[in-house]
């Protein structure tokens, strides 16, 4: 893990509060992110997110997020990053939500080519994780992302996408802020008792992107069908984040 860096935690002006309390748990670098965002109503995912969270939305606008990227430096504290284990392609399907007054992330699927990860997620944060046959590869500036997740109804993601060079900070009050800039998702325990788990990072490195979806069936198979519109794409090189343990909410 010579390549993360945990400076991050002596920058925390960025942030909507402070970070939590207590010793950090894990560490991960999040590289070649794609952000496509879909706007959609909101009366189509609140039935579909706990009530125990209220649905976050953007000057009246809910959407909804097919997030591909290479996850690397995965690992718990003190236990250093190892080859074949703390390196793997995700896919994150998720939207906005909040509580009280920290806005976080909620997730309908997440898919990785990592078994360990897999269980590891659904038996310690009963997260709703499968298992996916997943490649990245890029070739000059472009990030050819492909997955098929292997329990049915096998959903589909290829695309390739690539940043266009203007990195820059999203400004607050402004849509991409709003998309990107979370510091905790949301979910239920295997109780069903609502719990949000913290992490921190600097802010998102930003920039417009450019990708060509040639098959994309992750959000049908949450239940959730896209518009037929172009998607709002982001692009981030790399973010290291370090995150807390789950803290239950009643």
């Amino acid at each position: 893990m010579n390549d993360f860096s945990k400076e991050m935690l002596d920058h925390t002006a960025h942030r909507a509060w402070p970070v939590p309390e207590g010793a950090w748990f894990m560490t991960q670098t999040w590289s070649d992110l794609l952000f496509a965002h879909w706007p959609i109503d909101a009366g189509v995912l609140r039935p579909m997110v706990p009530r125990a969270f209220e649905l976050d939305v953007f000057e009246g606008q809910a959407w909804i997020a097919v997030v591909p990227f290479l996850m690397s430096n995965v690992a718990p504290r003190f236990v250093p990053a190892l080859p074949g284990v703390s390196e793997f392609p995700e896919l994150n399907i998720r939207t906005y939500v909040r509580v009280a007054d920290k806005p976080g992330v909620f997730f309908f699927s997440l898919d990785a080519d990592s078994a360990l990860a897999v269980g590891g997620a659904r038996t310690l944060f009963n997260l709703p994780y499968y298992r996916a046959d997943m490649t990245i590869a890029r070739s000059g500036g472009d990030v050819q992302y492909r997955t098929r997740r292997l329990s049915a109804p096998h959903p589909e993601f290829t695309a390739t996408y690539r940043g266009l060079g203007d990195e820059r900070v999203a400004a607050a009050g402004t849509l991409e802020h709003f998309l990107t800039e979370r510091y905790c998702f949301y979910a239920l325990n295997h109780r069903e008792i609502p719990y949000r788990l913290e992490i921190h990072h600097l802010p998102w490195p930003l920039e417009s992107a450019t990708a060509d979806i040639t098959c994309n069936t992750m959000a049908e198979a949450a239940g959730i069908r896209l518009p037929d519109v172009a998607p709002l794409l982001h692009f981030a090189k790399r973010l290291d984040v370090i995150a807390w343990p789950p803290h239950t909410l009643t």
